[in-house]
């Protein structure tokens, strides 16, 4: 009988620890709680997936408490939300409680309200939960419906998954208030939200009520008055919704795992916030406003703000500072006005005077309340229409049309303007006749002079080159017998090139000298234009970022390359420099060889081996071309550029970043082997340096890693990233960006979307496809679905990838699916071609990004 009590007892006491621990285990996990619960000072709720945590906080040894939600185990704490910010509790006697009502308060030592979710119809079936994203959400516990939620009442943060709706009335949009200070989160001085009142809705700060800083208008891809800022679809900003339907601006992070949020500081300035775990601290990802033009109306009416200039401020043409003491004292506040009033603004019609006009203005931030034009039946959907609306209203100052918004015109002065460089924006700002015609007359006597010089100049050469004929008439039999072994190439006498390259060429290579050292020959710049007949059209082979390219020959018959760098190229001497130099020090069998270079003041050349069979993408996007390499072929040209990157990454003596790996920039020689060309944007990289970040993303479209467009940060896995997108594009015989007008919208998307549903192998190229061995083409699209991963640290080096190449006993690890669908900045029906920057399929362009 003992023996069955003492069982009794243990098998009670058991229970009572197995629910103890339960209940234990339960409270520490509870993401909610339901009516008639509360929370004490000190326990706290933490979202399922443990990524946010909600519970009382103080700063400090203040005594002072408040109830806040905050990034679940961080080291660094980040309150992203408060809710009794302008009541603080004192001690810790306070409660959080899900009221019979249906409410949840926060209540203080004496159980007085000091903060309550105010439902106005009282609920007995309603819990509180918080979510994954940080949303605390009040709800039914029966039906699910929604009854309030915290992403509808902002303190200072906005956070992936937020929605922050777009109305034409302020009252409706939603306000972030900043803090007081660091350590005190009552309602501080500064204000962050959506203006739609005007055009196209832009994100505004203000300091009271006076405006601080503007995005510029959202023109369905960005903010277009951020300079840092890139347009990709699947992640970053997007406006959803229609006029007609309720619309909001959302944020979708690049990696679900990352910790990111957007805070408007107690100091007034706009920052997004990334966590680093490696580092365990907040990175300022972005910063606004990042300089003195960027805030609001810097240099008054009319007037234009330039970091680039000294001073920053500077009138429009057509302008005069209205006070030039001021505008001496730097005191810009003042603005300008206009040199010359307009048609209507001469007073009783006196004196002759022409039409208004219009001055196009580049690479402009968008001036503030502009208004979109509505003709009555829809918005103008062209420039012409755009002018002459503008032209019909006396009080028309400026009109732009812009792709994505419409037409925008202003009326009165126009405020907040800035010069912002490779960015597109262009607009008319309306002139007096009489400004446009001094322009016009000043332009046109450049035009004779210029054409006088030139003729001047001709006739001079014409001369010159005459003298030099008949001094050649006079050279002796025996010379010319002496000379016998130099032959004819192409039409042309190899005793013109040796002529050519004897003259001054002491003069022009010193420059290069110094820039290249011993290993790069110098070539006078005569000497290529006689090889590339005069680098005649019959001769160019193509056009890239860097200016045009010309086939031509030497004296002995080598044929060559040249690259003629264009003065309106979007590269400059900076890349020249630094591909004469790299490329010179590398020797690879699968990087193109640099013969020579030339400079001769702005004419600036660099000389190659000839490539007869063109580049890569002139077989491998053409539907007749593409068959000419079957798998085989396919599959050396694959190797031979990660031969070609494993050794710019590990094996030179210098380890190179490329940057710009695509597949117009692969070469195919005689027999079809690839070398990796254009150097112009690579990068050196120090012995034990893994990672870099710039502030000038350069590169192309479509061939980006994702750390790369959005942060500027770029390695090794960046190109590690271009070769995948390459290696797919070899497979499938499809460009990247020719998706984009389908729903997987890349060629990486819809490699995605084949690997999940298993029919993958779809993948290949028709022409090949049946041809084609299907285990190894199958284990080639699985290497490339691991090179384009969004996290470079899941993607292999060159080295694995060779070993994952060349040997098929080697396990492969699961791709993760790609949040990066699409690197084209876009719309839905129209390539984007900026004024200041030339943006196309193929080309190499330039962006500023900020970190």
């Amino acid at each position: 009988m003992k023996i069955i009590n003492r069982y009794k007892d243990t098998l009670v006491l058991f229970s009572f620890l197995s629910v103890f621990c339960f209940h234990t285990l339960f409270t520490h996990a509870a993401d909610s709680i339901t009516q008639g619960e509360f929370i004490k000072d000190g326990d706290t709720l933490v979202s399922n997936g443990l990524n946010f945590e909600m519970g009382f906080f103080s700063f400090n040894d203040s005594s002072s408490r408040y109830v806040g939600i905050w990034y679940y185990n961080v080291s660094v704490p980040a309150y992203i939300w408060v809710a009794n910010r302008g009541k603080p509790i004192e001690g810790r006697e306070g409660l959080i409680q899900m009221k019979n009502d249906g409410n949840l308060v926060v209540l203080d030592e004496n159980k007085n309200e000091v903060w309550s979710t105010y439902l106005s119809n009282p609920m007995n079936n309603s819990k509180v939960v918080l979510q994954d994203d940080g949303n605390l959400v009040l709800s039914k516990e029966d039906d699910g419906d929604l009854l309030w939620q915290s992403f509808d009442h902002p303190t200072d943060t906005f956070l992936p998954g937020m929605k922050i709706p777009v109305s034409d009335e302020m009252k409706d949009t939603i306000i972030f208030t900043s803090w007081r200070s660091k350590t005190d989160p009552s309602f501080g001085n500064y204000t962050v939200g959506i203006d739609s009142k005007t055009s196209s809705p832009q994100i505004v700060i203000w300091e009271g009520e006076e405006k601080m800083w503007r995005s510029g208008y959202w023109d369905g891809r960005l903010f277009t008055g951020v300079s840092n800022m890139t347009g990709y679809y699947q992640f970053g900003f997007r406006l959803n919704g229609d006029e007609k339907e309720e619309r909001y601006f959302t944020f979708r992070k690049l990696n679900e795992s990352d910790k990111v949020m957007f805070k408007i500081d107690w100091d007034g300035y706009e920052r997004m916030y990334k966590w680093n775990e490696n580092e365990k601290l907040w990175n300022v990802m972005q910063k606004e406003p990042v300089n003195k033009c960027e805030f609001y109306n810097h240099c008054g009416s009319f007037g234009v703000c330039d970091m680039s200039n000294s001073p920053i401020c500077g009138c429009m043409k057509g302008f005069e500072p209205r006070d030039k003491d001021d505008w001496k004292n730097e005191n810009w506040s003042g603005g300008c006005k206009r040199r010359t009033p307009l048609k209507a603004e001469i007073v009783n019609g006196s004196g002759s005077v022409g039409e208004d006009g219009f001055l196009v203005q580049k690479c402009m931030k968008f001036p503030d309340l502009a208004q979109l034009v509505n003709d009555g039946n829809g918005i103008v959907h062209d420039s012409e229409g755009c002018e002459a609306t503008c032209l019909q209203n006396i009080n028309c100052t400026a009109y732009a049309y812009v792709l994505g918004i419409g037409c925008m015109v202003w009326y009165g002065e126009l405020v907040d303007v800035q010069n912002q460089d490779n960015l597109g924006n262009k607009m008319s700002i309306r002139l007096a006749n009489s400004e446009l015609g001094d322009g016009d007359k000043k332009t046109k006597i450049w035009i004779i002079i210029s054409a006088v010089v030139g003729v001047l100049v001709c006739l001079g050469i014409f001369v010159w080159l005459m003298l030099r004929f008949k001094r050649k008439l006079k050279v002796s039999a025996a010379s010319r017998s002496k000379n016998s072994n130099l032959i004819v190439s192409g039409g042309i006498k190899s005793r013109e090139f040796s002529a050519a390259f004897s003259e001054s060429t002491e003069a022009y290579s010193l420059e290069v000298n110094k820039l290249s050292g011993p290993e790069l020959p110098v070539f006078n710049f005569s000497y290529i234009a006689i090889a590339t007949d005069d680098f005649s059209e019959e001769n160019k082979l193509g056009q890239g970022g860097f200016g045009p390219v010309y086939k031509g020959e030497l004296p002995g018959g080598e044929q060559i390359a040249v690259k003629k760098l264009s003065k309106r190229s979007s590269q400059g001497s900076e890349e020249f420099k630094n591909e004469m130099m790299l490329i010179a020090k590398l020797q690879h069998r699968n990087l193109v060889r640099l013969i020579g270079c030339s400079i001769q003041g702005e004419e600036k050349l660099l000389v190659y081996e000839y490539m007869p069979n063109k580049s890569l993408d002139f077989f491998l996007f053409d539907p007749v071309k593409q068959a000419q390499l079957d798998w085989t072929k396919r599959f050396e040209i694959i190797e031979g550029i990660a031969l070609g990157l494993l050794y710019l990454h590990r094996d030179s003596r210098l380890r190179i970043i490329h940057r710009d790996l695509k597949a117009s920039n692969i070469l195919l020689d005689e027999d079809m082997n690839p070398k990796i060309s254009d150097f112009g944007l690579a990068r050196i990289f120090g012995g034990n340096q893994d990672e870099a970040s710039t502030n000038r993303v350069v590169g192309t479209y479509g061939y980006m890693a994702p750390e790369y467009a959005m942060e500027g940060l770029f390695s090794i896995k960046s190109d590690v990233y271009s070769f995948g997108v390459l290696l797919l594009e070899i497979i499938s015989g499809r460009r990247n960006t020719s998706f984009r007008h389908t729903d997987d919208s890349s060629l990486i998307g819809y490699a995605w979307h084949l690997w999940s549903e298993e029919r993958v192998f779809e993948l290949v190229d028709p022409s090949i496809r049946d041809s084609s061995p299907k285990n190894n083409v199958l284990r080639c699209i699985h290497i490339g679905m691991l090179c384009v991963q969004d996290s470079a640290a899941r993607r292999p080096n060159m080295s694995s990838v060779l070993l994952m190449l060349e040997s098929e006993a080697t396990t492969l690890p699961l791709p993760k699916q790609p949040l990066m669908v699409t690197s084209m900045r876009r719309y839905d029906d129209v390539e984007v071609h900026t004024e200041c920057l030339d943006v196309s399929n193929d080309l190499t362009v330039t962006m500023v990004t900020g970190r």
